[in-house]
């Protein structure tokens, strides 16, 4: 189960343009990942930029590493992504069933208020 520190350590890893960018690529990209130079590639940034970069995400358990011969690939750790999407929405709509319309009409009864 995640702890408070664990989703504030994983939520400051993504707070970054650049990290943010790299972890939506590698949830997109899938089981197979992709590689260090791949991800320069499609994010337009300098290897050693985004070698600090994934390191922040890997200290944070978002994403996974794995040398593969000569290239680094790096994976989306979904465990780790539902753990947080879990301990974000635990208490959602209070019990209710999560869903668009109970949503709405939660913000539509605050504005009323």
């Amino acid at each position: 189960m995640l702890t408070s520190s664990d989703a504030v350590e994983s939520l400051a890893a993504l707070a970054q343009e650049h990290r943010l960018a790299a972890y939506r690529l590698l949830v997109q990209a899938g089981e197979p990942g992709l590689s260090a130079g791949a991800i320069a590639e499609r994010l337009d940034l300098p290897a050693s930029s985004l070698s600090f970069h994934l390191m922040h995400l890997v200290r944070a358990g978002l994403i996974e590493q794995q040398r593969q011969g000569r290239s680094q690939i790096y994976r989306a750790n979904y465990v780790a992504m539902t753990g947080l999407i879990d301990f974000l929405t635990e208490n959602c709509c209070g019990g209710a069933s999560c869903t668009p319309t109970v949503a709405c009409a939660t913000v539509a009864r605050e504005d009323a208020a």
